[in-house]
Order: structure tokens, then sequence, then C-alpha cells
């Protein structure tokens, strides 16, 4: 998991971020970024994809990371700005602002497999790079953590349509639901039209 950390390293690269993204799929809620510098001489420990965690051990990972972060940012993209320009351009925005607005700068930058991005820190998408990068690996779990924090309190505002249990994602229990009562002010129109008339 710090292959691609110490190759940037070695390259004489000292501050080193992870990007990921969180919500890409669902069908509603907005796309959720994070960024984030993480020293590489203080590792948590049971660091892995965030998807692959448990959401307890997301949330105690959570509190850890941001604790030793050298910095980090989280961004929401809106379910209408991924109406507006599709969800990889919505996501692209997202990790963009993360990154101009980070409180330090990195020297380079690892990202889950997203491309052309508009920023000044060089970087390098990587496949699959939320289970190959410690720093990616700490974004992915800043990124879901914040979204699953978001949609529980949507839960609050819309409770008709169980957004704790599915956060937004097209379960089977969640498309029922939206064909019962219709869609609701987070839901994204270009994501639900094949399941509402």
């Amino acid at each position: 998991m710090f292959d691609f950390e110490n190759a940037y390293t070695e390259k004489g690269y000292k501050l080193i971020a992870g990007m990921d993204e969180a919500g890409r799929g669902p069908l509603a809620g907005p796309v959720t970024c994070a960024c984030v510098i993480m020293p590489l001489d203080d590792i948590i420990e049971g660091v892995d994809d965030s998807k692959k965690l448990s959401p307890k051990k997301r949330d105690f990972l959570y509190d850890k990371i941001i604790e030793k972060a050298v910095a980090f940012k989280v961004s929401f993209i809106d379910h209408k700005v991924i109406d507006e320009i599709n969800i990889l351009q919505a996501t692209k925005r997202g990790m963009e602002i993360c990154v101009n607005t980070l409180q330090i700068q990195p020297d380079f930058l690892l990202v889950d497999a997203v491309k052309g991005l508009k920023i000044s820190v060089p970087y390098q998408p990587i496949i699959h790079g939320d289970a190959l990068s410690y720093n990616i690996a700490c974004a992915s779990i800043l990124a879901k953590v914040s979204r699953d924090r978001f949609m529980l309190e949507m839960d609050k505002e819309f409770p008709m349509y169980a957004f704790a249990q599915h956060k937004g994602y097209g379960t089977k229990q969640h498309i029922e639901l939206l064909q019962k009562y219709g869609k609701c002010a987070i839901h994204r129109d270009t994501f639900i039209k094949h399941f509402v008339k």
C-alpha cells in the first residue's frame, strides 16, 4: 500500500497527497470528494479501501485521519450540478476544489482513477488506487464517511426514502420507495429517469 508513495518520495517529492470520491453511483445526494496529505512516518493501522471496511471501522479511522493529517479538504457537489454537467465532470469539479483549497499544497498527488484534472499539482491517476495507495485509501475513508453522514441528515428530512439504510444507492428498497413516493429534492433526475415517469 506504500509502493506509489515510496516511488515518488524517492524521486524527491516530500508532501504527497491522495484523493478519492464517494457517491458517483447513487440515485440521490451529492458526490463527495476528499484530498488528504498524510504523514508517512506515523502510519495509521487498519487503513484500507473504504468499501472493505465496516461503518464502525470507517468512523474510527476517519477520526484518526483527521487527527494526523498534515492537511485535508472535503467537497460536496450536489445533485443539481451532477444533472447539469454529468457525474464525471461533477467529480472532477469536486476534486479540483479539494486540491485548490487545500490549506497546504502537496508536491505530488495520487488520485483514484480520474484523469483530466485542471490543477497545478503534478498527479498520477491510479486504477483501484484506494486499494493500492495509503493516501488514497485515507481520502476514500474521508469521502465515504462525510457522504454517509450527510445522507443520515437527509434521512431526517426525507424519512420515507430510508436514506439511512442505502445512502441513496439504487437498491431494490430505494427504487420501490422512489416509485411509491416519486422523487424528492435531492434525487438526481438524470439517474432516476428509468425508474420514475
